[in-house]
């Protein structure tokens, strides 16, 4: 029977302070070789600075990781030959073109000069920065630099690619374009931890770490998550306010969490059960009710869910 490969990244009980501030809790997840690993949560989830700490440019207050091996504790610097890291403001040199700024990577991280040419050709092929080699780094567009700065951190074909928020900013085109480049270097064996603030880029990691104040509050497959959440319903009412004070005083209803007109109501009650339950509550108050629906849970209600099952601090 094979043996199952070593994690490409083992993070055990990492965590980091600034002063009184306990930015991030004692985490840990292991991330497979060839994996494409999301944190995902709001600004001051603490995404960066655990990204900041597997890159080797932030020491931990306490815990360590080991990407490839190398441990980011002891050796910070041995880390870095194994990875790229694009942080959110990535170094380009808004004076040098396109291609000068690749070169310049390549100088920075001593990429053979025989290799320089193909590695150029296939970073242009799949970023389409081809037609825009010669122009200035600064003449790009927003979605047009962050493609530029993937490939820059792309050209010595890291082992383990870690994104900071690589399409915060970004329009809908560019953010797809961009993580397709992404989903290319996973299927080339390459090893990627991502963070985001948008649930619905979620969808797209093979795992995904839900994090909140500094914590990891759920991690698994998203549709694992997405199951786990229960029964949801969506119930549309003209008053979703007066709905979700009679809703949420009902023993069978876990949570109410109000998207606009409707109400997305997490229940204990099986789905055949929970719709009737919820109806005849509601009409029993005097609210009324335009529709009621069993819906599909988003990571965004697994992600309410989640924190609201969180101990008060």
């Amino acid at each position: 029977m094979m043996q199952p490969a070593e994690p490409a990244v083992r993070v055990e009980g990492l965590g980091r302070d600034f002063g009184s501030l306990s930015a991030v809790h004692n985490i840990a997840f292991d991330v497979r070789p060839g994996e494409l690993f999301g944190l995902v949560g709001p600004d001051g989830a603490g995404k960066t600075t655990i990204l900041r700490m597997l890159a080797g440019v932030l020491r931990p207050t306490r815990g360590d990781a080991w990407l490839g091996g190398t441990s980011v504790a002891r050796d910070p610097e041995g880390v870095k030959h194994r990875l790229a890291y694009m942080s959110q403001r990535f170094g380009l040199y808004s004076d040098l073109t396109v291609r000068e700024n690749l070169n310049f990577y390549a100088d920075l991280y001593e990429v053979p000069r025989q290799e320089r040419a193909a590695r150029l050709e296939r970073l242009f092929a799949f970023s389409n920065l081809g037609p825009f080699q010669d122009r200035l780094a600064g003449k790009l567009s927003g979605g047009m630099k962050q493609k530029l700065g993937l490939s820059c951190a792309l050209i010595h074909q890291p082992e383990i690619l870690l994104l900071d928020e690589p399409t915060f900013g970004v329009d809908p085109i560019s953010r797809r374009d961009l993580w397709l480049i992404v989903h290319e270097m996973v299927a080339q064996g390459v090893t990627v931890i991502a963070s985001t603030a948008y649930l619905d880029e979620a969808e797209r990691f093979d795992r995904v770490a839900l994090l909140h104040a500094g914590r990891i509050v759920a991690l698994d497959e998203p549709g694992a998550l997405e199951l786990a959440a229960g029964t949801l319903l969506s119930v549309e009412t003209d008053h979703p306010r007066e709905a979700r004070v009679v809703l949420e005083r009902l023993s069978e209803v876990t949570s109410a969490t109000r998207f606009g007109t409707r109400l997305h109501v997490r229940t204990a009650a099986d789905p055949a059960g929970a719709e009737p339950v919820v109806r005849s509550a509601l009409e029993s108050a005097g609210v009324s009710v335009k529709s009621v629906a069993l819906v599909t849970a988003s990571l965004e209600d697994v992600f309410i869910a989640r924190l609201q099952a969180e101990p008060a601090a």
